[in-house]
């Protein structure tokens, strides 16, 4: 209500959209409404779970209309605004981008290994790498809060190990590391501890088995964000780690559609791209070696 307030002290004449849900994504409820969305200058997603990745949005960013994701969730009652990844400098997000942007505009394959164990393989092979920095001022522009480097993955050919240590989206916290193995694309085996059985339970509550395809990957921007389970946007934009999202993937560049997006979080990735390596435990190189 706030932002509608806003709008219109601004001179826009808002229209606000409510749909509730009781399921862990709501994002085929908004799909059912996409010409809600069509003609629209903009659009804030400040929904409780992202909206980002739906065809309603997609559809209404090729039409020309710009998308902010603003996704509210948290899970320790604090509001997301209140945040100090709020205060993270968007042209600060692209100076870090701008460090790698000419390996990732020619990329095939990403590798990325971790101390703890990760070695995943992914091809993003004629897919184009987005930046969120929370900048969209142009027709046609879709981002986010959440600062990230972001590419769909090509859906059937992500191969390796995942050690998950940071975050599991909506769930919060990774309590002990969890051991994910993936193959032609898919999430096929996961450790069967404590944080695990949380995560195998949660994709349980889709009923979908889509929602077991690698569908993005995500390196995060935001020096100002702690991936501490408190808020999957802010888990997931925070500097010196990288995400693996699961499911839909077609507002990203991809191919895959599910019935719901969810990002598993990691610390301190080593990353190559092709030949060459971008980032160092965490850390973007200054200059990528080629």
């Amino acid at each position: 209500m706030n932002l509608r307030d806003q709008a219109e002290a601004a001179g826009a004449s808002p229209v606000l959209v409510i749909v509730p849900s009781g399921k862990p994504q709501s994002g085929e409820l908004f799909d059912s409404r996409c010409a809600d969305f069509l003609g629209a200058d903009a659009i804030i997603g400040a929904t409780h779970n992202s909206i980002m990745t739906t065809r309603a949005i997609r559809d209404a960013v090729l039409a020309g209309s710009r998308f902010l994701s603003l996704p509210l969730a948290t899970n320790n009652g604090r509001s997301l605004l209140e945040g100090d990844m709020m205060t993270m400098d968007p042209a600060r997000a692209e100076l870090l981008a701008s460090r790698v942007r000419p390996v990732l505009e020619r990329a095939r394959l990403v590798r990325v290994t971790t101390e703890a164990g990760t070695d995943l393989v992914c091809s993003v092979e004629d897919r184009s790498w987005n930046l969120f920095s929370g900048v969209c001022e142009n027709p046609g522009v879709s981002t986010s809060v959440s600062f990230e480097i972001s590419v769909s993955l090509v859906e059937d050919r992500t191969e390796g190990i995942l050690m998950l240590d940071g975050s599991m989206g909506y769930i919060g916290r990774v309590h002990t590391p969890i051991k994910l193995r993936y193959e032609a694309g898919r999430l096929v085996d996961i450790e069967a501890n404590r944080s695990g059985k949380q995560l195998a339970d949660y994709l349980k509550t889709f009923v979908d088995e889509r929602m077991f395809v690698a569908g993005e990957l995500g390196i995060g921007l935001n020096e100002m964000a702690h991936c501490t389970g408190n808020s999957y946007i802010e888990d997931e934009s925070a500097y010196g780690t990288f995400h693996v999202g699961m499911g839909r993937n077609i507002a990203l560049g991809g191919k895959h559609y599910a019935n719901g997006h969810f990002d598993l979080v990691a610390f301190h990735p080593d990353i190559y791209i092709d030949d060459a390596k971008i980032m160092e435990c965490g850390e973007l190189l200054p200059r990528p070696d080629a």
